[in-house]
């Protein structure tokens, strides 16, 4: 198996493009190469615990109302391209993401990680959940089959909150400015939502022997 890291956060609506353009083309391709794993990009590390009102934060990021409204009709447009139905006007607030990174660290523990990370994007992008909310995460935890009660016990504490900052440093100590942003054979990197077209072709170069990788 070939190591695929994928640095992302679950409230990156290129990531899910990304995600979604991916499963397309492992899809297609069965007897792909490809072990994935998970790996924490906080897109507003200094974000408080509660998150802000999601109005106030476009509006800021982008430079006002048109601004946000321009950023985000090339998201729309990609996602419908990917077969996704985003639900924007749901979302409420911003939050912050350090914890949904800790769920997502504790699932790769349980061979979870995948179904976690669909999830949280589901509930935020589809369903407006404020996944900054310890109910909403073990409530994703109970439906990928992780035990709900222990999520909530490990979130009341401060368990691999320091690891997640460590990783998102390292990954900017790489060079990673943006998200999605994947790693192949931890030595290739391939930026952005790529298409399922150009995945399709990694995966035949890498399953021809055309790209030298490390096995992981």
């Amino acid at each position: 198996m070939i190591q695929l890291d994928i640095f992302s956060d679950p409230i990156c609506p290129w990531c899910y493009i990304g995600k979604a353009n991916l499963d397309r083309a492992l899809e297609a391709h069965p007897g792909h190469p490809f072990k994935v794993r998970w790996l924490p990009f906080m897109l507003n590390p200094d974000m408080p615990k509660g998150g802000i009102d999601r109005r106030e934060y476009l509006e800021t990021k982008f430079g006002g109302k048109k601004g946000a409204i321009d950023a985000y009709m090339p998201v729309v447009q990609n996602a419908e391209k990917a077969g996704l139905k985003l639900n924007l006007d749901a979302i409420a607030r911003t939050p912050s993401t350090v914890d949904a990174h800790r769920l997502i660290h504790w699932a790769e523990l349980e061979g979870a990680q995948t179904p976690v990370v669909a999830a949280l994007f589901r509930a935020y992008f589809v369903d407006g959940r404020d996944i900054g909310q310890p109910e909403v995460l073990a409530d994703i935890a109970d439906g990928a089959g992780m035990d709900a009660s222990v999520v909530l016990r490990l979130l009341a504490t401060e368990e691999d909150r320091r690891e997640i900052f460590e990783r998102d440093a390292a990954a900017r100590g790489m060079g990673i400015t943006s998200v999605p942003t994947f790693i192949v054979a931890q030595q290739h990197a391939v930026p952005g939502a790529q298409s399922p077209e150009l995945w399709g072709q990694v995966i035949r170069e890498l399953t021809s022997g055309e790209v030298g990788a490390d096995q992981g």
